[in-house]
This record gives structure tokens, sequence and C-alpha cells, in this order.
């Protein structure tokens, strides 16, 4: 299948940019919703890529969207909400479950048969939390059109690279924490690299084999996330004690972090972290699935040492 023209839903986010940039170099047109164009600079500079100024969740603007497009990608993804609720809020609702129906359902008016979706690792009708919940009724949706679309679905595990809001968050904040108290310490992830993961999206769209399924997407090693926050520490030269919340102060925690205007942490991602973030025995990766290790790539970003490392806190100097 020749591809000229994809949509690209949740692509002015961290994965999204990536994946755009490797379908541009392909020579392929991507289209990306977004509700604020001038917040997208980055993205309106790449060659092939058009910012449409929409509201996706819009039924006839995403018919609209999806009309004359080869394929379909869907990143559309939330970490936290306010509306909790018994199985998972309104929001939570609206952009992992609803949103997921109305794209199949302008993929069927559309005639467009390529649809790959990002769900996420250990998303579960009865998991822990609102947010594994809503992703596995909404990767249900996806996977119930098969046969009628060609559909691939991904469940990646933590996503980790530059630019992303994990390890450079653990890096600025022991930048200036001279304790790090954190809830779940012992929760386990197994990291999987950012350009790992658009690949895998990228090479599906045109592979015949991908049809139909839905693969984990985790990194070569498993770490706790007291590992991780060490990890981060180490690397960016701002090594902290951390200390082991017991769960009344973590939940207490949880819940002060998310009035921030930008959550770091909510109560619902660490129930979450009840259930381990990594990939079972015997799970099905891509063909060809050879993942970068953390320690090959996290260097890079987030040592004050390494080009990138300098560039990044020049840029926080400069307060951008």
């Amino acid at each position: 299948m020749a591809l000229k023209n994809v949509l690209l839903l949740g692509g002015s986010g961290f994965v999204g940019s990536h994946i755009s940039r490797l379908l541009t170099e392909q020579g392929i047109n991507v289209t990306i919703p977004t509700r604020r164009r001038e917040r997208t600079k980055q993205l309106i500079m790449l060659p092939l890529v058009d910012m449409v100024e929409a509201d996706i969740n819009d039924e006839a603007t995403l018919q609209r969207l999806v009309q004359g497009k080869d394929a379909v990608i869907n990143l559309v993804g939330l970490l936290h909400t306010t509306d909790a609720s018994l199985t998972y809020g309104p929001t939570f609702a609206k952009a992992h479950v609803e949103l997921p129906k109305k794209i199949v359902a302008a993929c069927k008016s559309a005639g467009v048969r390529r649809l790959v979706h990002m769900s996420a690792l250990k998303a579960s009708h009865d998991g822990p939390s609102e947010y594994l919940r809503s992703k596995a009724d909404g990767e249900a949706a996806v996977l119930a059109a098969r046969g009628s679309l060609d559909v691939t679905v991904f469940r990646p595990s933590v996503i980790f690279g530059l630019g992303d809001s994990f390890l450079t968050t653990f890096a600025n904040l022991l930048k200036i924490a001279p304790i790090f108290p954190v809830g779940a310490p012992d929760a386990r992830f197994q990291p999987v690299y950012v350009e790992d993961v658009a690949r895998a999206f990228v090479a599906s769209l045109v592979d015949p084999a991908t049809f139909g399924q839905a693969y984990d997407l985790c990194g070569p090693k498993t770490y706790s996330l007291r590992e991780l926050i060490a990890y981060a520490g180490e690397v960016s030269g701002n090594p902290r004690k951390i200390v082991a919340l017991n769960d009344f102060l973590a939940y207490l925690q949880a819940g002060l972090l998310m009035l921030a205007p930008k959550p770091l942490l909510s109560p619902d991602n660490l129930r979450s972290m009840e259930i381990d973030s990594v990939c079972d025995a015997g799970c099905k990766a891509p063909a060809g699935w050879h993942p970068l290790p953390l320690e090959a790539v996290a260097p890079t970003y987030l040592s004050p040492t390494m080009p990138r490392g300098r560039y990044n806190t020049f840029r926080q100097l400069a307060g951008r």
C-alpha cells in the first residue's frame, strides 16, 4: 500500500513529533489537528506537515479530517483528570473511549481502512486505575473493527527520550530537592525509547502482517521506580537520597501534586503502578523489535556534560 497522506491525531505531543518527522522523511504528507496552532511552531516548520486547528471530538469535523487520507494514527491520551469515577470519569471516557469509537466510525464512513492506535501496557477492563480501564475499553473498540478496517494496536510501557516528561522531570526535580520522597518506589517499568516506538508505528503502516494485531512495546531492561529516579539523579549530576513514602503519605502527596497547573502525579497514577508496566513472558512484539537500552540514550539529553544536556541547561536558565 502506497502512503501519501496520513492523519495524525494527538500528533503535537511527545511521540507524535517523532512520528511526524519519520513520515515526512519518507515524503508522506501529515495532517495534525491541534487546538492552538501557535503552540506547535516546531512541527509547523517540518516540510509536508499541515497543522490544522480543529476539534477532533466533533464527529463532523473528524469525518472531514479523515476524508482523502490513506491512514489514521491515533495517539490521543491523558494521564490526569480531576473527575474521578468508579470505572472512569467523563474526561478519560471522552479521550480514551468515545474518541476511538468516533475514529473507527469516521474511517468506515470515509473508506479509510488503515488505523493504528496507541493503547497502554497492561490496559485492562478490571485494571486498578481509571487510566488503564479506559485505555482498555478504547483498545477494544478499535480491535472490534478488525475485518472492516486494517487495525493495529500498540501498548508501550513508559516512553523516554529527549523531551519526555518522565526521566527529564525526575532530573529537574532532583536539581532542587535535597531529598526525594516517592510513593510506590518498587513499582516496575520497562522503559522504551521514543524513536523505537515511532519507528514501530511508521513501519506498521504498510506491513500487512501487523493488520489485526496488538503489540506490547517494552525496552530491554526492567527497573524499579526507585532505580529510575536514582539513575536520573546520577546522570544529571544531582544524586539525592530517595525516601519511600507509605501508602497514606504517597496518596496525600499525589493529591497535592494533582492540584498543580501541570500535575506531576495523581492518585490514579499511583493506582496504575499497582501493576508493573513490564512485558509478560511470551508477549507479542513487532517483527525485528530490538529497542535501544535506556543507558544508551538517557545520558545524551540528561547529562550536563553532553551537548544536548548543556543545551537543555541553557534553555532552563533562559526560562525557555
